[in-house]
């Protein structure tokens, strides 16, 4: 479990988040090597852009607002 950890937040920490990611993060740490995440062999994938939520932003689902459930 612990590799996974590493793995997971070495993954969000350059921006790597996805299974395939996390799963060569993973193998590499076993294997003792350094992980290749090159991603120039796939022109074709988007590239993301993942802002961080604001919790502002859950509001949007709430249908009401705190004020109307105090009342």
């Amino acid at each position: 479990m612990e590799i996974v950890t590493f793995a997971v937040n070495e993954a969000i920490c350059i921006g790597a988040i996805g299974f395939d990611a996390v799963k060569q993060i993973a193998l590499a740490r076993i294997e003792r090597r350094p992980a290749r995440l090159d991603l120039a062999a796939y022109p074709h994938l988007p590239k993301m852009d993942v802002k961080t939520t604001r919790a502002a932003d859950y509001a949007a689902l709430v249908p009401q607002t705190s004020q109307e459930l105090a009342a």
